[in-house]
């Protein structure tokens, strides 16, 4: 859903746990640890949407400081403000994918087949005799003017 798409990218925004690819997809994987409040823009809406739930009188809501609350909810969840809304870790990430033997059999698209040194160092040869001949190709050699 367009909801945890949002969430996700906020939590990329955030930038923890996005140092590797199995990182993203163990975030992808772990969206629930996560709190996302769409259209918070800046600390003053964090601050207003937080204040709703406070007995605050009426007389004095002009005179509440929403910035500086909103600050300090977001420097004590260690929250961040993301585009599209803030966005807060709630709990442990869990490792569940730790490399390519985690992808089941139906999501992968295809398979590299198994080859041994020798078919392996024969393929690397080629590809680097291959590209000698294109750089030849492209660079040939000039004959010297005479003087």
């Amino acid at each position: 859903p367009q909801s945890e798409i949002e969430k996700f990218e906020a939590a990329l925004h955030m930038g923890a746990h996005t140092s590797s690819v199995a990182d993203i997809i163990n975030l992808a994987e772990n969206l629930d640890c996560f709190e996302f409040y769409p259209e918070i823009e800046s600390e003053e809406d964090l601050g207003r949407y937080f204040a709703e739930d406070l007995p605050i009188p009426a007389e004095l809501k002009d005179y509440f400081d929403y910035e500086a609350y909103g600050r300090d909810i977001s420097i004590n969840e260690d929250g961040h403000l993301a585009p599209g809304g803030y966005i807060v870790q709630t709990g442990d990430i869990k490792e569940v994918y730790h490399g390519i033997e985690d992808i089941p059999k139906e999501h992968k698209v295809f398979a590299l087949p198994r080859l041994s040194i020798r078919e392996q160092m024969a393929a690397y040869k080629e590809v680097i005799d291959r590209s000698s001949l294109e750089a030849e190709r492209k660079h040939p050699e000039t004959g010297r003017d005479e003087r």
